[in-house]
């Protein structure tokens, strides 16, 4: 007979409950798992954003909030100065100016992102806009293909960059400054003894930065597409967490976001209907920026940029392909370079031997660096080169308005801004390491 005493099986006590099947293996039982704060600042309210506010200023991630703050200011001195320089008239002339380098601008942020530096835009961007006019006014070559042609060969330009500093191992400071000289001897090559060749009237290239879409409906109409698409994507991303169980934005939030930018685009729409209408450039100019920034933010691609631009080898042991990265982010660097000197030689009528000389490779890259992105790599947004170029044009023409506009005295006072732009990077940069984010 066997001495094993069978005795009742006992009823666990409520300290002694099995986990549920779902529970995470890593959390002991009976122990609350941990929480970040930052996930739970939309369930506080406006304290929790005031919170997450002070945060972000003490960890040194300041975003667009220096420049947007600078413009306003900007425009308030020139405003109380002058008493015009809101005028439809003048913002109208403001948003034209941009578009030429602010395109430059949007290339340079990318190769910003990977920690390096392109010298040779501005260089492009003539030879572009010479190799366009010559073969459509001297070889009677279609306008149409031959801007096709002077775009292409500027984005085969950069890849051929990208080629000798990702392949050959060349830095890119040296191969671009190459191209800066090398590009503009070719430039004047190309356009010969003329050295200067007028756009043809009523062509493609005329029309680039002289064309409005003057009907009211046009401006208000791509308003209010805009403020549509930023909706569907808020609401979209809201769903999308939602459905994950993550933290969201309260539609309280969201509906205070999709406010805030359709007045801000609706008062655009509005200011520029005062004038000649929706201009063609700023159409295309804005357009590059909202698909560049979608790529970057939305797409596998766009995530690799920043993990190269973040650590090269870091991102080559997570598998990706660093030397297509660098190639595809010069290649996009020179067709947009070789994009906005179409829209210079557009703006000032002739493609000469001037064009993209001066001082337009330093104020491209001075609009990149004001506008937030850093020089240092991986972090940055296409947005930044908007911003930029927004506040050194602002600048520029207040004071041609105030009466002063001497080169030395607009050169003194961008150089002066854009080193308080690298300043309050570094600064920034040394907060975030201090609050172990960087």
């Amino acid at each position: 007979m066997s001495d094993t005493v069978n005795t009742p099986p006992q009823k666990p006590s409520k300290a002694q409950k099995p986990a549920p099947v779902d529970a995470d293996p890593t959390v002991a039982a009976g122990a609350i798992p941990a929480t970040d704060p930052r996930l739970l600042v939309r369930e506080q309210g406006f304290a929790g954003y005031l919170t997450e506010f002070k945060r972000k200023i003490k960890g040194g991630e300041l975003g667009s909030i220096p420049v947007v703050t600078g413009l306003i200011v900007i425009w308030a001195i020139f405003q109380i100065s002058s008493g015009r320089f809101l005028d439809p008239s003048n913002l109208s002339n403001i948003a034209q100016y941009i578009v030429g380098p602010g395109l430059i601008a949007t290339g340079i942020v990318f190769v910003l992102l990977l920690g390096e530096i392109d010298l040779s835009v501005g260089s492009v961007a003539g030879l572009t806009a010479a190799a366009s006019s010559v073969l459509a006014i001297k070889q009677d070559m279609n306008e149409g293909l031959a801007v096709l042609i002077g775009l292409v060969g500027a984005a085969a330009i950069g890849a051929l960059h990208g080629f000798f500093f990702a392949r050959i191992g060349v830095p890119a400071f040296v191969v671009t400054l190459a191209g800066f000289l090398g590009w503009s001897g070719l430039q004047l090559f190309v356009l010969g003894n003329t050295l200067s060749l007028n756009n043809i009237s009523g062509g493609i290239i005329y029309h680039l930065n002289n064309y409005y879409f003057s009907d009211v409906a046009a401006a208000y109409g791509l308003a209010t597409v805009a403020v549509a698409g930023y909706a569907w994507s808020q609401w979209n991303e809201h769903r999308r967490r939602k459905v994950a169980d993550l933290p969201h934005r309260p539609m309280s939030e969201l509906l205070l976001r999709t406010g805030v930018v359709a007045v801000l685009v609706f008062v655009a729409a509005y200011v520029l209907n005062q004038e000649d209408g929706l201009p063609l450039g700023l159409t295309v100019f804005v357009g590059v920026v909202v698909v560049a920034s979608f790529v970057l933010r939305r797409t596998t691609y766009g995530r690799q940029v920043f993990a190269v631009g973040g650590g090269v080898e870091a991102a080559r042991r997570a598998g990706i392909n660093v030397v297509w990265i660098r190639i595809s982010v010069f290649t996009i660097s020179g067709f947009l370079g070789g994009l906005g000197g179409l829209f210079i030689a557009s703006q000032s009528g002739v493609a000469d031997s001037n064009l993209g000389g001066g001082d337009t490779l330093m104020l491209a890259i001075a609009a990149a660096v004001i506008g937030g992105t850093s020089l240092f790599g991986g972090r940055g947004t296409p947005w930044s080169a908007l911003l930029g170029i927004l506040v050194i044009q602002s600048i520029m023409t207040g004071l041609y308005m105030e009466g002063s506009s001497s080169k030395a005295v607009q050169s003194m006072i961008t150089g002066a801004v854009l080193l308080a732009a690298v300043v309050l990077d570094s600064v920034s940069r040394r907060s975030q390491k201090a609050a172990g984010r960087a």
